[in-house]
């Protein structure tokens, strides 16, 4: 079935007031009414004017015309009614006496009742699902290690039938961040994004998670690594260093003899997951004292005379 372009027969821009409508309808009627025109095929002409008119000087049919108008090039807008006829020209059952009125204007609002009210075909306002809306929600590492209320807050723009976008409102939501979320995990809350178009449903929102960094903790998946500094010493003798975690410090053993570079493995103490709780690396590092007094240097030569060790010997030639 042919598209009837309203507008266009009316001569108006489809942006045009309801004022500018009725102007171009008065202009066109005087020129091509049947009882005073001797334009060709004026009656006709005329029909199709007053049909453009009867849809566009009411809102709601107007509305409903622009979302067609839109989507005109979409099937599922071009397709006639299931109960639609070709061969008679109208609704299968329905006997129109209403001749004045096109198929196509049948096929969206229904045939004509009496008084000039209509009854609305199904499919003519066809649901439009709103579209869904993305925010980054940034989070503290600490925060993820258990659930967190918190109020987001975000701009909803609003469309009109014709899909421009016409005003924005600002929302606010309180919502549960659950624990054990990970850097880029997308949250999803139904219904909460733009609304939908004659009865379509909404969109959704997707609260993107973003993970601030940490000026200690590096994130290797649900682990944790920290670097733990350590004197030449408490490598050498072992010792006991206090290490900060998340939910606050806690004492780790550090052996006798540990290497620059060497992990040690704190169990549970790292982000929280869905099954189980990540762990905490120590990664030791060790950390030369600056350059001291004579009598420092002269303790360090005496432990390297006494140590006798060197740490190059697998370059040696074999």
């Amino acid at each position: 079935m042919e598209f009837k372009d309203y507008y266009a027969l009316l001569e108006v821009d489809p942006s045009a007031d309801l004022k500018a409508i009725k102007t171009a309808y008065r202009r066109l009627a005087r020129k091509y009414h049947p009882d005073v025109s001797s334009e060709k095929d004026a009656e006709s002409k005329f029909k199709e004017m007053a049909e453009a008119f009867e849809v566009l000087k009411d809102s709601e049919k107007r509305a409903e015309y622009d979302l067609l108008r839109q989507h005109r090039d979409d099937p599922r807008f071009s397709q006639p009614p299931p109960d639609y006829s070709h061969e008679r020209g109208h609704r299968q059952g329905s006997q129109s006496s209403h001749g004045d009125y096109s198929d196509f204007f049948e096929s969206i609002f229904g045939r004509q009742a009496a008084g000039g009210g209509y009854r609305r075909a199904s499919h003519g306002a066809v649901p439009v699902r709103g579209q869904d809306l993305e925010m980054e929600v940034p989070l503290f590492l600490e925060e993820t290690l258990q659930s967190e209320s918190r109020s987001v807050s975000y701009s909803l723009p609003v469309f009109d039938v014709m899909g421009r976008q016409t005003d924005e409102v600002a929302k606010t939501l309180k919502v549960k961040i659950p624990a054990g979320v990970v850097d880029g995990e997308r949250i999803r809350l139904k219904g909460q994004g733009v609304a939908g178009i004659n009865g379509g449903a909404n969109g959704d929102l997707y609260l993107i998670i973003k993970i601030a960094p940490h000026p200690l903790f590096e994130i290797d998946g649900h682990n944790l690594q920290i670097v733990v500094p350590l004197t030449p010493w408490e490598a050498a003798l072992g010792a006991s260093v206090q290490v900060p975690t998340l939910s606050g410090k806690i004492a780790l053993t550090v052996p006798a003899g540990s290497q620059n570079g060497q992990r040690l493995r704190i169990k549970g103490k790292g982000l929280a997951g869905k099954s189980s709780t990540g762990d905490l690396y120590a990664i030791l590092r060790i950390v030369m004292p600056p350059k001291g007094d004579d009598k420092i240097a002269e303790l360090w030569r005496e432990l390297a005379n006494q140590a006798a060790f060197d740490p190059r010997t697998q370059w040696e030639e074999k």
